[in-house]
């Protein structure tokens, strides 16, 4: 029989992996309200069946990610005719005729086999109350993303991967994507290897959502481009979206990181946009902040937009009456120019303005972004 000596030492050992795997820090700005599955017991799936049951569960939980969990081939594959809009060159991305968009859009684009994973193209779809936590380094997803639609609330993803979503196929699939979802907080999330976007909000609004410490990687062996940047970024275009978008690492894009739109309110502080081929921003309709934020080696910072941005390149003392303090000036290093002084954003933002660092405080940003807990 054991002794009580050691079953209190197995009561500690097995206390501290609860807590290493519990949720790190606290969301700030729009999606502070959101808990999560802090009511409900915690779970660790060990298969792609048993996650997928969990995270569509009705139940409050706390969903512990301790493996890779790869979807390919779970579904099958499909081998149809799409098209090729942007070149057949070996490092050129073909498109699946997704909804007939290559018979509605691109029309005069010759046509291509396609041959792609269905997975990536169901997402999971969380349902309320639910935290999804990587164990270190341990929490991938491959071959699926994650939908939070259709008035899910209260959800916190955190220190995980998700790659591998047919990223040679423009519709291959997105990694995250928010579609009527409300008090959300993404934190700490790399993904990678993507067909379409990153993030995605839309079409439907999202109220209270935070997005942080988010690793947007864009290497990739095939682009719209066709030059090895991924286009398809973070498209921010929901209803009247309201975001925080806060302490992100955007690397080796070559377009919409990101696109705004909808009516969209982002405040987008201590943001760190490196090796961008084409271009950062564009958008529409959308109030943006941009401060505090580094922009290295980033082509162009903007383009195509009539969106309301404000965007200082030094301190800036007019933020005070609208925000309680001066906002942030924003670095560009080897970049071109972001102007933006439409001032309506300030008070659009008002008291929901988180605090920003200086831009020169962010250096560390790179290696502490994504799924580093």
């Amino acid at each position: 029989m054991p002794s009580i000596a050691a079953l209190g030492a197995a009561l500690v050992a097995a206390t501290s992996v609860v807590s290493a795997q519990s949720v790190s820090g606290k969301p700030e700005g729009y999606g502070s309200k959101a808990t999560g599955g802090a009511a409900g017991k915690t779970v660790t799936p060990t298969s792609t069946e048993e996650l997928e049951n969990y995270l569509t569960s009705s139940d409050p939980l706390t969903v512990v990610l301790s493996q890779t969990f790869d979807f390919r081939k779970t579904e099958g594959t499909a081998s149809e005719t799409g098209c090729a809009p942007y070149g057949t060159d070996s490092g050129c991305q073909i498109a699946i005729n997704k909804d007939d968009w290559c018979s509605n859009y691109q029309a005069d684009a010759p046509s291509a086999d396609v041959n792609y994973d269905k997975a990536a193209l169901n997402p999971i779809q969380v349902k309320s109350d639910k935290t999804i936590i990587g164990d270190g380094q341990n929490g991938v997803l491959l071959g699926k993303g994650l939908r939070l639609a259709g008035g899910v609330d209260n959800v916190i993803i955190q220190n995980i991967a998700i790659s591998e979503l047919n990223p040679q196929y423009v519709w291959g699939g997105d990694a995250i994507t928010l579609d009527g979802s409300s008090n959300v907080w993404v934190d700490h999330v790399t993904t990678s290897l993507v067909g379409r976007q990153h993030i995605v909000t839309g079409n439907a609004g999202n109220d209270g959502v935070t997005i942080s410490n988010h690793f947007v990687n864009g290497t990739t062996s095939w682009s719209a481009n066709c030059n090895s940047y991924h286009y398809w970024g973070v498209y921010l275009t929901g209803e009247k979206d309201t975001i925080t978008f806060k302490n992100n690492y955007i690397y080796h894009t070559g377009g919409r990181s990101p696109k705004l739109g909808g009516g969209a309110t982002v405040h987008m502080p201590n943001n760190y946009w490196d090796d961008i081929e084409g271009h950062a921003f564009e958008g529409e309709d959308a109030y943006a902040l941009i401060e505090g934020s580094v922009f290295e080696n980033v082509k162009t910072p903007v383009t195509d937009n009539t969106a309301a941005l404000y965007a200082p390149t030094s301190d800036d003392s007019a933020c005070q009456s609208a925000l309680g303090r001066a906002c942030k000036g924003n670095t560009f290093s080897s970049s071109g120019k972001l102007d933006g002084t439409d001032s309506s954003v300030l008070s659009q933002i008002g008291e929901n303005a988180v605090e920003a660092d200086d831009a020169s405080n962010i250096s560390g940003i790179p290696g502490t972004a994504g799924n580093t807990l």
